[in-house]
């Protein structure tokens, strides 16, 4: 066996994610005990429907275009039309200077992500994950060669520790993923926040001579709340590659389509996009899907109905706070980080199911002691779910 197949991919493709995991768990759960007496918060899946907008240009796409137009190939790096809507959209948004040829179409997040990490990749590189992330963050770093260093974030409002980042930063450093709003945590980076991150990379290049970028993975943008507003990191940064999906804020997880975008601002920026064709050629992650690049040129700037998961974290906040748990405050995307009443997250993850309720351990986001709630699910979910969450947590009291 040793020799027939890749060790690394083997041990990936034979064990899922700890999310996924739950997940299958909980659709076989569901079969044996029945879905209205399971409560599955594991994954970030929005329970919400697409815009009204997102139909329409799909149904008119569907029977007003030529179907040979319709179905083809794109150029390689995404349709022409769709990147200029993009660099619109961006540049309405926030001045940003971005032209169609500044943008790559993705097929969602994830690819953005691993096109942009494979593109930046020289041997003996480093990036940095600030702790909790997302973990296949991890996966997708060492697929490329890097070696990945955690910096673990704030404990409270999980913000950026820079004395922990700056002792972190080295000459090996070529990158760090920046995740706001977060998952697991919710947490949004404070304009303080990145304009710190930002001095400590700019004086990082100074020390070591050699350029650190950013790579912002923003699939949860436009989910924010209570007035909340998220920086646009090249405004303080602008060695910073964009990654984006449209999974999130059109309510489209399943159909894969994002962005990737490296604006001129950014040092070497004819050589950094070259690469990112390059990668995305090298990875097959070319062309992305035509139909849903048409719907991105027709919708971009929508969002579905965001205001759903608002109410469902006022709603779980404060049933949980009020029953004793401790909640982190989230006030973005769709997630609540909740510290383990024992030490162990797994074993409260493991005692959760008893009662129907799963959540997501936060070892595998590298920081230990929580569970992460998604909280994208239906209204009436919760509200079942609280009974069960009173009953787990009496079991500590």
């Amino acid at each position: 066996m040793n020799n027939t197949v890749s060790q690394r991919n083997y041990a990936l493709g034979s064990k899922r994610s700890e999310i996924r995991e739950l997940f299958e768990y909980g659709k076989k759960l569901a079969a044996e005990i029945g879905p209205e007496s399971v409560y599955d918060f594991s994954l970030g899946n929005p329970s919400i429907p697409a815009p009204e907008e997102v139909k329409r240009a799909l149904i008119d796409a569907l029977e007003n275009t030529d179907p040979v137009a319709l179905h083809g190939y794109t150029s390689a790096q995404g349709d022409l039309k769709t990147r200029s809507a993009v660099a619109d959209h961006i540049n309405k948004e926030f001045a940003a200077g971005a032209t169609a040829d500044d943008v790559y179409m993705t097929c969602g997040a994830a690819a953005s992500l691993t096109v942009t990490l494979n593109a930046l990749a020289c041997e003996g590189d480093e990036v940095i994950l600030l702790a909790p992330y997302f973990p296949e963050y991890r996966v997708f770093v060492e697929q490329t060669g890097m070696k990945c260093v955690e910096v673990g974030c704030r404990e409270g409002d999980f913000g950026i520790d820079a004395d922990a980042l700056e002792a972190a930063i080295n000459r090996n450093t070529k990158a760090i993923i920046v995740n706001s709003p977060n998952n697991p945590t919710g947490a949004v980076y404070s304009e303080s926040d990145i304009k710190a991150l930002a001095g400590l990379l700019t004086a990082a290049h100074e020390k070591f001579g050699r350029r650190i970028y950013i790579i912002a993975d923003e699939p949860y943008r436009e989910l924010v709340y209570d007035g909340v507003s998220v920086p646009f990191i090249p405004d303080y940064y602008p060695d910073t590659i964009v990654c984006y999906s449209f999974s999130k804020s059109l309510s489209i997880p399943g159909q894969r389509i994002g962005y990737i975008l490296v604006l001129p601002r950014v040092f070497a920026h004819d050589e950094i996009y070259y690469a990112v064709c390059g990668a995305g050629r090298a990875l097959g992650y070319v062309c992305a899907p035509a139909l849903f690049q048409r719907l991105v040129c027709e919708c971009i700037g929508k969002t579905a109905d965001l205001s759903v998961y608002k109410r469902n974290r006022d709603r779980l906040y404060m049933a949980l706070t009020g029953l004793g748990y401790n909640v982190a405050e989230g006030r973005g995307a769709f997630y609540l980080f909740v510290k383990s009443p024992e030490k162990d997250a797994r074993a409260f993850s493991e005692r959760a199911k008893k009662y129907g309720l799963l959540i997501v351990a936060s070892d595998s986001f590298g920081y230990p002691g929580y569970v992460r709630i998604s909280y994208c699910v239906s209204p009436e979910m919760i509200e079942r779910s609280l009974p069960a969450f009173k009953k787990l947590i009496e079991e500590y009291n």
